[in-house]
């Protein structure tokens, strides 16, 4: 085993499976440091303090840090890609709405989809000897569309060489903000009109058009059986109308929302707000079993331009696609 100190790094590693840290892990596993003082720190971020490279902070050091020696260089890219994952991961709402994500190699992928019927949704009595009631499960007609989202940083490695690297973070983070946006655009995009199996949300008719009411979520609430509304998701006009209804505004309510700016959970709903999301209409859906994610990579950075180049453009990405699983789980009113 490779002390951490010891180890070449080389931008080769980022071909590996898992890329840069999967490679840095299988050469410096972080259970050997159990019970040490690195002891909950991964193998890159051993690597940053073995080149002593602070990322955060008032103390934080300057991009040209990275660029001191060849095998510092060649972390760099990964230090891109997990501030972006920081990014994604603040503004993203998504883990609320998904019931499973697949990671896939290639760009093809094709889910599968049981589809029962009222009669077969019921468990009968099997008699003795009586063959058992079968559910069907099949792949889908369509493949799962995948979409690459990203930005392309364009920079020189003198304009950035002494900006500190926790304010290059705070752009970092607001790239991945952005990708976390468009990938909810994409996930409600399927809920409500499907993945192309002829899967579209089935609509709750509002009382009035255009406006909400108590009595309307009670109805989507009815219609979603025997899946369980788990999950409301709102655009800015719907959620103001929420928010402005009389069940919504009692005394304890009131202080929760003051208090903590956790907002009211309608019928036990989470309640989550989706600016990306056409205004006059609201879904309702059962996270446990309404959504499939499937992403191909994860964030990718161009390591070859980072390092060799020292920045000037890399493109940063991440690919992903949605899946509808229960068609019934999620219903959209309107």
């Amino acid at each position: 085993m490779a002390h951490f100190e010891n180890i070449t790094i080389e931008k080769g590693m980022y071909q590996t499976k898992g890329g840069m840290t999967a490679a840095l892990e299988q050469l410096d596993p972080s259970e050997n440091y159990a019970g040490t003082a690195l002891e909950g720190l991964d193998a890159f971020s051993r690597q940053l303090k073995r080149f002593d490279i602070k990322v955060n902070g008032r103390g934080s050091d300057c991009v040209e840090k990275f660029f001191q020696t060849s095998n510092s260089a060649a972390l760099f890219p990964e230090y891109i890609s997990r501030a972006v994952r920081q990014g994604m991961e603040r503004a993203d709402i998504l883990p609320n709405l998904v019931a499973t994500v697949t990671d896939i190699e290639g760009m093809d992928y094709r889910s599968i989809v049981s589809a029962p019927s009222e009669d077969d949704k019921s468990l009968k009595i099997v008699s003795e000897g009586a063959a058992i009631p079968q559910t069907t499960v099949k792949t889908r007609e369509n493949l799962v569309k995948l979409h690459k989202r990203g930005r392309m940083l364009v920079a020189s490695y003198e304009a950035l060489r002494f900006q500190r690297l926790d304010l290059f973070t705070v752009t970092l983070n607001q790239i991945g903000a952005y990708i976390a946006r468009a990938q909810l655009k994409d996930a409600i995009d399927v809920l409500r009109n499907g993945d192309g199996n002829n899967n579209a949300a089935d609509n709750v008719a509002a009382e009035t058009s255009g406006e909400l009411s108590y009595g309307d979520l009670v109805k989507l609430w009815a219609s979603l059986a025997p899946y369980e509304l788990n999950t409301i998701l709102a655009p800015t006009a719907q959620m103001q109308q929420l928010l402005a209804m009389p069940q919504m505004q009692d005394a304890t309510a009131g202080l929760d929302f003051q208090g903590t700016g956790k907002m009211v959970t309608p019928l036990g709903a989470s309640l989550l707000h989706a600016p990306e999301m056409a205004s006059g209409a609201i879904i309702g859906l059962d996270k446990n079993c309404a959504l499939e994610m499937v992403q191909a990579g994860g964030v990718m950075t161009d390591y070859d331009k980072l390092i060799d180049r020292q920045l000037e453009r890399a493109a940063i990405t991440c690919t992903a696609g949605f899946s509808k699983i229960f068609t019934e789980a999620a219903k959209t009113l309107s």
